[in-house]
């Protein structure tokens, strides 16, 4: 057991006593060997101790490890004071009035605690001066009382600390002046008085210091990369439900585009662009010092869908090389490093987080309500044409019917999310342990989603604080329902002159042009109702992701440490998704007409890892340097396995089906070509770091990693991936002295870096073989092999980047911010190439052969605008411009090449922008009125073909992004929001563009609904398919979005049980303006019925006691 002191970064120290059990078993670690004997039990028995000439330290380890006591001690206590005693089943209080008699410490027992400290009188004191009694107590800024406060008459030694419950007495003289401080609060200097009551308040900027980065930490004065950290109470608020919602529009360089609107949807998360073509763009994610997999959980969004937002901490974003370049060959799209909340040295706190949604699905795609349709039916297809009987039979089947599809499909969805935690020091021990419980009904009828999550950290220190342990285990556990997202597309467009349910019964009780006489209902849209209620798709995630990490301090030589990180993420989901039997969907399956069938899945992923790394730091004194220098090696292995299975719904025996197997058992057909798919692949790195800081004002800092993976053959297995950075931090140096009210920091950066990129897949480079899904390629009744492409000579893409950046602070840094300009050049990009005739298995084949440059300005200012007694504005703003440029996509320069397929309407061509749109140039009237299939021949061929296509030279990527945060605080009152904004990003209107004629009638015996914009276009004739790829439907979707509101009112000391907390009120998806016209202009490339993203209400509280 270890002697608490509090002149490290101690907090308030909890009053009760970790259970004894426990307490225990972890004190046997720390007993040291001595020279004295104890002989104790618990205290109602007394205890025995017998020393000579041993010190004060010594002693009171041996009765902590031999008693409940706990010892806390100021830091003007000498530790080093010899001891000399034998008492045999004494009592505490005569063991330490024996121990402390002649001394000028005294001591308080209070319960399992003991606190130590010292009295002085003052030097010099003028022993006739009156002498007063100060009787004080001193909280924090949530009323909470600080333990250990340091308490001192100003130009003496006479002092003391405070009590558990924050009180302190202290002998003063009149016109005395108390200097009150603890670490990690700003000091504060106040006139004796026989009452003092003393509020500290956090050091904001001494809490800043540290930021945490690849393999350690450094001070953030220090840095010399692009790094930006976010703390948790500068984080979004509102409902809150992926943790990258936190950081929407905080960091510049970062782009957050939200998902639709599904419950527990993720985002796509970019830094500086991303820097793939074919490979992915997704930044590295680090939680806790793991490196987990874009994959880690299978069934989930992405990989941070599983984590419970209220266990994060900070969020560390870095974005040049020179920071993620210790992450070598998977941080060509940076990093983001999650750490989670710990315990804590304060005494131990509950707090408790619960918020209330109501989601408003307020949007829905503009079309025709059943009255309009039907006049615009009977106008289009008058009485005479060839379609006139069929539109009218079709109308008058209900004649009097009006449906609202859309509403019919949507809810209000209603959601909670629950977080308890709690935090502290038991004994010993900090710890923290959190649960939470998130539920959301989705605004689409039939989708759920919910989230169970756990977490507990423990942070013990040993051995005189040398060895530090760090033990964190989470557990997730996520259910989905998922509701089919073709439902909005199907709702929008369904005949709204049709019933929702059949009085037959049929398809189960839903109608469908199935009961119309000459519809070919395999071709006709479904009911949306039944596309909800009549498939049963569902999964489950269960996720855990925990570490060991242990820091040593070498004794004798505490400069230097040692680290060892151990850490695992292993997921399993299951899930099935099958068709309702009689329904509409089981009546068009071909093998089981009117049965249906269905698949599950299970997938498993498991990840490892062993990190171990050297640290030395040691500061200079003499030559005015801090060296700062780390070296280490990583293990990690990923492991996947999938195993998916077609089944039939439950039924008899119905005879042979060709593929499949039927079970007697279970009564049900399998499918034969199922099987469990396993895969790994092993990454292995060797990395070093320098940091150099002379003068504090000269930075350097170089890293150097090397990677070998399994994922690339022998010859290309390995990369090298170093950087370097200076930094000159000018508002240091003596002639900037002057300026230093004004000018509080000016800091200019350089840096260089090299990074990689290597999510490709797995063993690409070597000939694998598949099972042939053709039950007809099969030789004496086995299923045959086939050979698959590879590409032998594949290797990482490859990043360079160069940054330029000046940080600067004016007024004690109450108006702060950064301007920095980066180029990325991207080389050997992945792209599918010709493979030389009898080469290869298949004719095309992945390749490194490509090349792209990103090059961008970022800036972003934060100030305190206004700050008094009462009222306090904070406002953040920050601005990206992005620009990227494909340089090369073949080996071989080829003005003739086509580029390549980027979805659709898209391409990747040299000389523009990943994802440009490729469309045909529509001809427009003289009033400019597009004419309907009319286009330019650019070739000048006669005729319009694939080659008239042209490439717009507009892409989906923004050209710049920003964010906008303003927080009002007024007494116990705050009101903050925050917009976002994107310009000059395309996006291609799928939705018009398939809906903008009102001939809707292929003679297929059934119609669909008329969007709106068919009155825009004026279009009377069928579209061709190059009117579907018409620049016409291209539209700016630049946009600025309200995306929080929140209104917010904090009280303490509620009630008599000191509680404290949170009321708000918060609304999400405020606004958007956009001359886009479509539903939402955050939609990606093309715009294909899309789930509306809903207006959120949220009310929340939290609670701390």
């Amino acid at each position: 057991m270890e002697t608490t002191y509090l002149n490290v970064c101690d907090r308030p120290i909890s009053r009760w006593s970790i259970v004894r059990l426990l307490k225990t078993v972890l004190l046997l670690l720390c007993v040291s060997f001595s020279s004295v004997y104890v002989q104790a039990s618990d205290r109602s028995e007394g205890i025995t101790i017998s020393c000579k000439n041993e010190s004060l330290e010594q002693v009171i380890h041996l009765i902590e490890s031999q008693s409940s006591y706990l010892f806390v001690l100021n830091d003007k206590v000498n530790t080093k004071h010899k001891v000399s005693i034998k008492i045999e089943n004494g009592n505490i209080n005569a063991i330490l009035n024996k121990i402390f008699q002649g001394t000028n410490m005294t001591y308080q027992v209070d319960g399992d605690h003991i606190l130590i400290s010292t009295t002085h009188k003052s030097i010099g004191l003028d022993e006739t001066r009156q002498t007063t009694m100060i009787k004080g107590k001193i909280v924090d800024n949530a009323g909470e009382p600080m333990i250990g406060v340091n308490v001192l008459v100003k130009g003496t030694t006479n002092g003391t600390i405070t009590d558990f419950d924050g009180n302190f007495l202290l002998n003063a003289n009149k016109g005395d002046i108390i200097i009150i401080s603890f670490i990690g609060y700003r000091s504060q200097e106040a006139q004796a008085a026989a009452s003092m009551n003393i509020i500290l308040k956090d050091d904001t900027e001494l809490l800043d210091e540290v930021v945490v980065i690849g393999y350690g930490s450094v001070k953030k004065d220090d840095l010399s990369g692009s790094v930006v950290a976010i703390k948790a109470e500068e984080m979004n608020k509102g409902a809150v439900t992926s943790p990258q919602e936190l950081i929407m529009g905080k960091v510049p360089g970062l782009s957050v585009s939200q998902g639709d609107g599904a419950p527990g949807a993720g985002s796509t998360i970019r830094i500086r662009g991303g820097a793939s073509l074919n490979a992915s763009n997704d930044p590295l994610i680090v939680i806790d010092g793991i490196p987990v997999s874009n994959d880690a959980a299978p069934g989930t969004p992405n990989a941070l869908a599983t984590i419970n937002p209220n266990d994060i901490e900070t969020f560390t974003v870095l974005k040049d090389a020179s920071a993620t370049a210790i992450y070598g060959s998977r941080a060509s799209n940076g990093v983001i490093i999650i750490q989670t909340k710990k315990g804590t040295q304060d005494k131990i706190k509950v707090s408790y987080s619960g918020t209330f949604t109501a989601k408003d699905p307020y949007k829905r795609i503009e079309t025709l309500d059943a009255q309009s349709f039907r006049e615009v039916m009977q106008a289009q297809y008058p009485e005479g044409t060839a379609q006139s009987a069929d539109i009218q039979r079709i109308l008058n089947v209900y004649p009097n019917q009006s449906t609202d599809w859309q509403d019919a499909i949507y809810q209000t969805g209603l959601s909670t999310d629950q977080n308890i935690g709690i935090a502290g020091k038991a004994g010993f021990m900090p710890f923290r342990i959190s649960l939470g419980y998130n539920t959301e009904k989705g605004t689409l009828k039939t989708s759920k989603y919910e989230r169970y999550t756990g977490a507990v950290n423990l942070s013990p220190k040993f051995f005189d604080n040398h060895l530090s342990v760090d033990i964190n285990v989470k557990g997730t556990i996520n259910k989905n329902r998922f509701a089919d997202s073709g439902a909005v597309g199907a709702a929008a467009f369904f005949d709204p002159t049709k019933p929702i349910y059949d009085e037959k019964n049929r398809y189960n009780g839903y109608w469908n042009w199935g009961i119309v006489q000459g519809a070919q209902a395999d071709l006709a849209t479904q009911n949306p109702l039944s596309l909800l209620y009549d498939r049963n798709n569902h999964g489950t995630t269960k996720r855990s992701l925990g570490n060991i990490q242990l820091d040593y301090k070498i004794h004798g030589l505490e400069d230097l440490h040692a680290n060892l990180n151990l850490g695992y993420d292993v997921a399993k989901t299951t899930g099935r998704n099958f068709v309702n039997s009689n329904s509409v969907q089981s009546s068009l399956d071909k093998t089981f007409t009117g049965l249906g069938q269905g698949n599950t899945w299970n997938n498993l992923r498991r990840n490892h890892l062993l990190d171990f790394y050297m640290n030395y730091a040691k500061n200079i004194e003499s030559i005015k340097s801090n060296f700062d220098i780390m070296a280490g090696y990583s293990w990690q292995h990923f492991y996947y396995a999938n195993h998916d299975i077609t089944y039939s719904n439950p039924t008899e025996d119905l005879g042979a089906k060709e593929g499949y197997t039927y079970d007697e058992n279970e009564r049900h057909y399998i499918r034969d070509d199922h099987r469990r798919i396993p895969y790994e692949n092993y990454l292995i790195s060797f990395f070093g770091r320098l940091n150099y800081n002379f003068m504090d004002r000269y930075l350097l800092t170089a890293t150097l990693r090397r990677d070998g993976s399994s994922r690339f053959s022998e010859n290309n297995r390995w990369g090298l991936f170093p950087s370097a950075a200076l930094a000159w931090t000018i508002s240091n140096e003596p002639f900037m002295k002057a300026t230093e009210n004004v000018l509080s920091k000016l800091k200019l950066r350089l840096g260089y870096g090299v990074t990689g990129q290597q999510e490709i897949g797995d063993y690409q480079y070597i000939t694998s073989y598949s099972f042939s899904t053709n039950p007809n390629t099969t030789y004496l009744g086995t299923t045959l092999l086939k050979p698959n492409g590879y590409s032998p000579d594949l290797k990482w893409e490859q990043t360079t980047t160069y940054n330029v950046a000046i940080d600067f602070g004016f007024l004690n840094n109450r108006i702060n911010g950064s301007i920095e300009y980066y180029q990325k050049h991207t080389k050997d990009l992945l792209n599918t190439i010709s493979a030389a005739a009898g080469t290869n298995f298949i004719n095309l084949i992945t390749a490194n052969v490509g090349k792209m440059k990103n090059k961008g300005v970022e800036a972003n200012v934060n100030a305190i605008a206004i700050q008094s007694k009462d009222f306090t504005w904070e406002v953040g703003y920050n601005i990206t411009w992005n620009d990227s440029k494909i340089t090369k996509l073949t080996t071989t320069f080829n003005p003739d090449y086509q580029g390549i397929d980027a979805g659709t309407n898209q391409k990747h061509q040299v000389g523009e922008m990943p994802g440009t749109f490729y469309l045909y140039q529509q001809v427009y009237d003289e009033n400019g009125k597009p004419i309907q299939n009319a286009f330019v021949d650019r070739n000048n061929d006669g005729q319009i073909t694939e080659a008239d296509r042209y490439l717009t030279h507009k892409s989906p990527m923004a050209k710049v992004y920003m964010g906008f945060s303003s927080q009002f605080s007024y007494k116990k009152w705050d009101l903050g929001f925050n917009l976002r904004a994107n310009f000059g990003n395309y996006v291609y209107n799928g939705v018009a563009s398939g809906n903008s004629t009102s001939n809707n009638y292929g003679g297929k015996g059934f119609i669909t609904n008329l969007y709106n914009g068919f009155q825009d276009t004026g279009f009377t004739l069928l579209n061709t398919s190059e009117q579907m790829a018409s620049d016409y439907f291209l539209e700016n979707a630049s946009f600025l979005k309200m995306d929080n509101l929140t209104l917010g009112y904090s009280f303490q000391n509620l009630f008599a049980a000191k509680l404290s907390g949170r009321i708000s009120a918060s609304v999400q998806n405020v606004f958007t303006i956009s001359k886009y016209s479509g539903l939402d202009p955050e939609c990606g490339a093309i715009d294909s019925n899309i789930w509306p993203r809903p207006r959120t209400y949220t009310i929340g509280l939290n609670l701390n006691f």
